[in-house]
């Protein structure tokens, strides 16, 4: 789905990122990548596989696309447990298969815990916001001045009620007047109900699509 926000044309995704086609690049907010092996060291049974589901799918829509560059919207890296040999190898195998993109990390909080990520990644590690073209490229989702502000970190989602009293919870876009927030990209992540406010535009995820649900005036 293609829309407007900060004057520029963005494309959601239905995997959870942004595409900017006059940039050639993906914007992909909270991978966590390594989280899953973060709660197996602590003694959690969590699912296997997980990292190998972000990297695949982040894979597929840099072959779909033809991105040139990646840029991460925080916390790629879940913790510094989470690059444990397997992880770091999957990851490292991934970036070799990409060598000539450019990966450039906005820096989140749990990426601050990670440290240091590895020299072979080449990846580029900058503050927020990071300021391109009018759109001002961040972590946590707070306005700044010095444009309209993409990010991530709250792991957005709607619930919608069925007649039966059922509940659907949905991963989504949010866009306020100042701050657009993209869904969590990783495999392995949580999701928080958002409360949009008159005039914001929530766009859905559900059955590989976007959609934009109605909201108040």
């Amino acid at each position: 789905m293609r829309i407007a926000a900060g004057g520029r044309p963005l494309t959601l995704l239905p995997e959870g990122a942004i595409w900017l086609d006059d940039r050639k690049t993906l914007l992909i907010a909270d991978a966590h990548i390594g989280k899953a092996a973060t709660f197996r060291r602590l003694g959690v049974p969590v699912p296997r596989g997980t990292t190998s589901e972000t990297l695949g799918r982040l894979e597929r829509l840099v072959a779909q696309w033809g991105a040139r560059r990646v840029v991460f919207l925080g916390d790629l890296l879940h913790s510094r447990a989470a690059f444990a040999e397997p992880t770091q190898d999957a990851f490292t195998a991934w970036r070799m298969r990409h060598a000539a993109l450019d990966l450039v990390l906005v820096r989140g909080n749990h990426d601050r815990r990670a440290g240091r990520l590895p020299d072979a990644l080449a990846i580029e590690v900058v503050a927020e916001p990071w300021v391109e073209d009018g759109l001002a490229l961040c972590h946590h989702p707070e306005p700044c001045a010095e444009g309209y502000v993409l990010a991530g970190h709250l792991h957005p989602c709607v619930v919608l009620h069925g007649r039966a009293g059922d509940r659907l919870r949905l991963p989504c876009f949010h866009f306020g007047a100042a701050v657009g927030v993209l869904p969590a990209f990783g495999a392995f992540t949580g999701m928080h109900p958002i409360a949009p406010a008159p005039g914001d535009r929530v766009y859905a995820i559900a059955e590989d699509g976007v959609f934009a649900l109605p909201t108040s005036p």
